[in-house]
């Protein structure tokens, strides 16, 4: 299963951040790759600094022939097209879109350095607005470390 995160909380060349995600999700449905699933929209608070509005979320399951490496390069490029920059860690952005699970694929990080791409996806258990439209979407799915399933993710977050 490849899990991919969808996320806006500015407008941009797409619309607002609602229109932002739906084209998104219209973007991920071209080309290379096939949105199999996709969870409804969701409203969050923002990660890091609060004084930036709210994001739209969503979660989608994609299928691909591509590698993850160059699926990742895919999603930056249709970030760049909603006019998203790099310019703040966590910051306000037209769109973010996070390759969370490629399979079962599990890949490490080497220190700090960004890359090569960590699979899953980090952050994955801590990010609420990550794993209830996963669990919407496919709530049998286990991380492929931790060996559970997004239910039981989100009862540990709330835990802490």
């Amino acid at each position: 299963m490849i899990i991919i995160a969808l996320g806006s909380n500015l407008a941009g060349p797409w619309g607002a951040p609602v229109q932002t995600v739906s084209r998104a999700l219209d973007e991920l449905n071209k080309g290379p790759s096939r949105v199999i699933k996709a969870s409804s929209l969701m409203l969050t608070k923002p990660m890091g600094p609060k004084n930036q509005p709210d994001y739209v979320n969503a979660v989608a399951q994609i299928t691909t022939h591509l590698p993850p490496d160059t699926l990742l390069r895919l999603l930056h490029g249709i970030e760049r097209l909603a006019g998203r920059s790099r310019r703040r860690r966590w910051g306000a952005r037209t769109l973010d879109l996070d390759l969370i699970a490629y399979h079962n694929v599990v890949r490490k990080r080497s220190g700090i350095a960004l890359k090569p791409l960590a699979l899953p996806h980090p952050g994955l258990h801590e990010r609420e607005f990550v794993l209830r439209p996963l669990h919407e979407i496919a709530p049998n799915w286990k991380h492929p470390i931790l060996q559970r399933n997004p239910r039981q993710l989100l009862i540990t977050l709330f835990r802490h």
